[in-house]
Parts: structure tokens; C-alpha cells; sequence
């Protein structure tokens, strides 16, 4: 894992699938690629359905390769669903359930958790 200056995809893609889990039982589709204080950077490959959980932090996506659609569960409204690709850059707060669809083969994104367990508030 980088310390911080420098990750590349070349770097990361080698470790994916990482170990199975529960969650995960094909292998864990995302690995460490550096981390800062509360900021971890992740690479995620889903390689098919995404079963991911809620996350405890807030998250920044910046998609790489490929394409897919990420579908947000909102508490107060219908869900949302944005087609993306590379070079988009998509938010979800802290706990909100969310997940990609329809996604290419090819599709990879850094996944940038920040902040504090809970998220930040929103601004007013």
C-alpha cells in the first residue's frame, strides 16, 4: 500500500479480488491504494453484481474505465439513478444505501472515503 504521494490503477488491480467474506464470497472487489488521516483511497472492480452495504463514512466515486449506473436509495425522496463514466465524479453521504448497476466489464472507480464515522453534516 502507497503511503500517500502517488497510486496508480496498475498498482491496486493486481490485489482484486481480494480474500472472500461474507459480504464478498467471490472476493473482496476493492483494495487500499493510500491513505491520509480520515481519507482512505480505494480502487473498486465490482466484475458483476454490486453488493455492497451502506458505508459509515462519506464517499467521493471518480470512475475510472467503463460505465454503469449508481443507484441511490434516498430516505426522503424517490431513488435516483445517474448513469456515469470515466472521469465522472459522484458523492454519497454517509449511510445512504446505494449501489452500481448495469455496469460494463471493464468498469473500475476510486472510491474516496473521508471524514468522520457518521459523515459530515450537510451543508445549509
Amino acid at each position: 500500500m502507497n503511503p500517500g504521494t502517488k497510486c496508480s490503477v496498475g498498482d491496486v488491480l493486481p490485489r482484486l479480488p481480494g480474500p472472500p467474506n461474507d459480504v464478498w464470497p467471490q472476493g473482496v472487489r476493492s483494495a487500499v491504494g493510500m491513505e491520509h488521516g480520515s481519507m482512505q483511497l480505494r480502487l473498486f472492480h465490482p466484475g458483476g453484481r454490486d453488493l455492497r452495504q451502506p458505508h459509515t463514512r462519506d464517499e467521493i466515486y471518480v470512475v475510472v474505465e467503463g460505465s454503469a449506473d449508481l443507484v441511490i436509495e434516498h430516505r426522503d425522496r424517490p431513488s435516483e439513478r445517474v448513469a456515469c463514466g470515466p472521469h465522472d465524479v459522484l458523492l454519497v453521504a454517509a449511510g445512504v444505501p446505494h449501489r452500481f448497476e448495469n455496469n460494463t466489464a471493464d468498469f473500475k472507480t476510486w472510491v474516496v472515503f473521508y471524514g468522520p464515522e457518521g459523515g459530515e453534516s450537510a451543508p445549509r
